[in-house]
């Protein structure tokens, strides 16, 4: 069961800080003087925190200095940490501690690629850090999904090639990036919105071990046959 190695995306697989994050720039958008919605959140999902700033402001169609824009950077930021160094282990999203013991058990590496910055301490917040086999964060990667990088560097922790890695994202830009890493994407959320990735499931409960099994079995055919 080494010949596959798994890499999870963080916000909306593991765990849902998109509230807090929809929170924080809320607050940050009713300071600027214009609407933020729910809606426009989801422009958010899976884009790195400078480029959420520029979706937000072209939103509000607010034009400001780079030195604005970096002290309202940091200032978003720690609104969300305020909100997240009050998380626990409780809101862990269903079927992701289930999962990650499937994997133990098939003796299956997994690591956690994720444009959040604030990757490790979530982790830690909810008691998962110590079980990932590493971490690829926002401070670990100099391009943004749907750049593939975040993922690539994710298969050399695994040790592993691209191709005999499976990625389990919620976002567009986040299968996007794995369809071009040559991994296979497994889509959690809308199978509509992420109609491009190779497997989709409402959430992680729907996956079973035996479904892990199988995409191993069909990798090794695939290496056999090559």
């Amino acid at each position: 069961m080494k010949k596959i190695g798994v890499i999870f995306d963080l916000d909306g697989v593991i765990v849902d800080t998109a509230k807090y994050h929809f929170l924080a720039w809320k607050d940050l958008a009713d300071h600027l003087g214009f609407e933020f919605t729910e809606a426009h959140n989801e422009l958010l999902k899976g884009v790195s925190r400078v480029r959420s700033l520029e979706i937000l402001l072209d939103i509000g169609n607010v034009e400001l200095s780079e030195e604005k824009k970096q002290e309202f950077l940091i200032s978003k930021n720690e609104e969300y940490l305020k909100y997240i160094t009050e998380m626990g282990p409780e809101e862990i999203l269903p079927g992701a501690s289930e999962l990650l013991d499937a994997l133990d058990a098939l003796g299956i590496q997994y690591v956690l690629g994720s444009a959040s910055k604030n990757a490790p301490l979530i982790l830690k917040q909810v008691n998962l850090y110590e079980r990932f086999a590493g971490i690829v964060d926002g401070n670990s990667v100099s391009k943004a999904k749907p750049d593939p990088e975040v993922f690539l560097i994710g298969a050399k922790k695994l040790n592993l090639k691209p191709e005999q890695c499976i990625v389990f994202e919620d976002a567009i830009a986040g299968v996007e990036a794995a369809n071009t890493a040559n991994m296979i994407s497994i889509g959690i959320g809308d199978e509509k919105t992420l109609h491009e990735a190779d497997f989709n499931f409402k959430d992680l409960t729907e996956i079973s071990s035996s479904f892990i099994k199988e995409l191993t079995i069909r990798k090794e055919k695939k290496e056999q046959r090559i």
